[in-house]
């Protein structure tokens, strides 16, 4: 009897130690969230639903999503994508190469119209006025001479179109076409102006000869004054009947400050000032012209 109460006092500790393991390893996992929820049916009877070892490991790591193999298309694409980034990053590329400037393409460009010479002469000259659409006597032309520095009419040495060409950054027939409008704007320039017109006197000169001859001074002094000075019409004809064979470099330049300080009806001369003889001549021969 004694022994039979043992046994039962036996199984009933080692049920309960069972069900109290039972309820540590419960709280543990709830701790850990790793137990689903459980129904008041299953409070009712104190039962446990334990999730599987794939459904724990579902609810701490989310399953990774399967990289869908890229098709032919989306392969396509992105090589499509890369190639349009390559033709922009090289058609920019050579466009700042082209933009910049070049000294060999500019000495390359020299050559197109020297030849085997030094220097650009008339032959050549026609050529490059003909490719950059201006006329020869174009008063541009001048002034792009002046940019240069050229020291003869007619010609371009290899030195003075490297040195010119580099300070307008022009290395082709197709950028000094668009830097013409920039060219012709010095004239606007009351400071250019002059510098331009003392320039074009020693240019247009022979090298041996001090001062212009008359008939070469016409053209240059049509060139410079011919648009801007009313009197030029009347002071030209005055040059044609005159004894003059030559202008000094005196003489010219005083013919430009003339044109801009002396009024149109001469009113304003004064005979007794430090004008030249050849303007106290036009003065005089223009009243007798105005009186007759």
């Amino acid at each position: 009897m004694h022994s039979d109460a043992a046994a039962v006092n036996f199984q009933l500790n080692s049920h309960l130690s069972t069900l109290a393991n039972i309820h540590k390893i419960y709280h543990t996992l709830n701790k850990l969230n790793l137990t689903e929820d459980v129904g008041q049916d299953d409070h009712q009877t104190g039962s446990l639903r334990s999730c599987s070892s794939s459904d724990c490991f579902s609810k701490v790591m989310p399953p990774r999503k399967k990289r869908r193999p890229a098709s032919g298309d989306d392969l396509s694409a992105k090589k499509s994508r890369h190639d349009s980034m390559y033709r922009k990053y090289e058609s920019t590329r050579i466009k700042t190469e082209e933009e910049a400037f070049s000294s060999k393409r500019c000495l390359e460009w020299f050559y197109e119209y020297a030849g085997t010479e030094d220097a650009v002469g008339p032959e050549g000259m026609e050529k490059f006025c003909e490719d950059i659409g201006v006329e020869p006597e174009n008063v541009v032309m001048l002034v792009l001479a002046w940019k240069l520095d050229a020291q003869n009419m007619g010609y371009f040495t290899l030195q003075e179109w490297l040195k010119g060409m580099t300070s307008l950054q022009c290395d082709t027939t197709e950028k000094l076409r668009t830097t013409l409008d920039y060219l012709r704007s010095l004239l606007n320039d009351t400071t250019n102006f002059k510098l331009i017109y003392r320039y074009a006197f020693d240019f247009a000169r022979e090298k041996d000869q001090r001062s212009l001859d008359i008939n070469t001074a016409k053209c240059m002094l049509g060139l410079l004054l011919g648009k801007i000075w009313p009197l030029f019409p009347v002071f030209h004809q005055f040059l044609e009947q005159s004894k003059y064979k030559v202008i000094n470099k005196d003489q010219w330049c005083n013919v430009l400050e003339f044109s801009r300080t002396i009024s149109l009806d001469l009113s304003n001369y004064d005979e007794d000032g430090a004008w030249p003889v050849l303007l106290d001549e036009f003065v005089e021969w223009y009243k007798d012209k105005q009186m007759s």
